[in-house]
């Protein structure tokens, strides 16, 4: 119906040349005017666009509705009905392929129950009970007084025989002579004695006193692991020298401090004394 409607209906589609002659028609009689002539120009490339768009629309649909239009519809009408028929073949088959799983897994439930009753695992035995007799006391094995002649052979069984006590006291004896051997060697061994290399200032009181007695004060004191060594003047200032003196020592049987005690006891010609350096050996 709707098809029918348009295919009938009557358009004006030459309304814009009309449009167009009437306009030029005030203008000459009234003069052109800018603004409106050119809304009236869109508004009739507006109409102009409308009427050709409605143009063909009923071009179309004059083409449709003559004789050649007529098969479309009955062509997708059986073209409808074949894709139906196979649709429906396809489902009937779907069908008949779910019928024979439903077979197949019913026939698999059915085997598993009869396994489930045949196997002995699942069958429901009553437990045994067992009798538990009760428990009885174990005597303790009574000990047999142990008669004279049996004393007499434990006697006779010597556990430290003569052999063990005679093998002992060689051992002892190696052991011994082993140990000579090595106290004997350990005192051959020549023992390492503790020396330190000792650099002293000895100052005097001024530029007058006699460095040399100074210096054979100090090496006059000898004590057991004291050498004495090389000796220099070193000028300190204002004319006075102190006396740079080397030493050796041994650790153990001389220190520091005895030596300091000993060279400040000439207090004649000594001031002070000073380590310069102390090195071990």
């Amino acid at each position: 119906m709707a098809t029918n409607f348009l295919v009938h209906e009557k358009i004006w589609f030459d309304k814009f040349k009309y449009d167009d002659a009437e306009r030029r028609f005030y203008e000459q009689m009234n003069g052109p005017v800018a603004g409106v002539s050119r809304q009236e120009n869109g508004a009739s490339v507006i109409l102009r666009d409308i009427a050709r768009a409605r143009e063909n629309i009923q071009k179309s649909l004059a083409g449709s509705s003559g004789p050649g239009a007529s098969s479309s519809p009955s062509g997708d009408h059986s073209e409808l009905v074949v894709r139906i028929a196979s649709l429906e073949v396809e489902n009937q088959s779907l069908r008949g392929v779910v019928q024979e799983l439903q077979q197949a897994v019913s026939k698999l439930e059915a085997r598993l129950n009869v396994l489930e009753k045949s196997s002995p695992a699942h069958r429901v035995t009553a437990p045994q009970t067992q009798h538990v007799s009760p428990m009885r006391q174990v005597e303790p094995p009574t000990k047999k007084p142990a008669t004279p002649a049996e004393d007499d052979e434990d006697d006779d069984i010597d556990l430290f025989g003569s052999d063990n006590e005679e093998e002992d006291k060689e051992a002892a004896q190696l052991r011994e002579e082993r140990l000579r051997q090595y106290a004997e060697k350990k005192a051959k061994k020549p023992v390492l004695v503790a020396k330190s290399s000792i650099l002293l200032d000895v100052k005097p009181w001024d530029d007058e006193t006699d460095m040399a007695q100074l210096e054979s004060c100090v090496r006059s004191i000898q004590l057991d692991g004291l050498v004495w060594g090389a000796s220099k003047l070193v000028p300190v200032g204002y004319g006075i020298r102190k006396l740079q003196i080397q030493c050796v020592v041994e650790d153990d049987k001389v220190g520091t401090d005895l030596l300091e005690e000993e060279i400040t006891k000439f207090e004649e010609h000594v001031q002070s004394v000073d380590i310069a350096a102390f090195n071990k050996i």
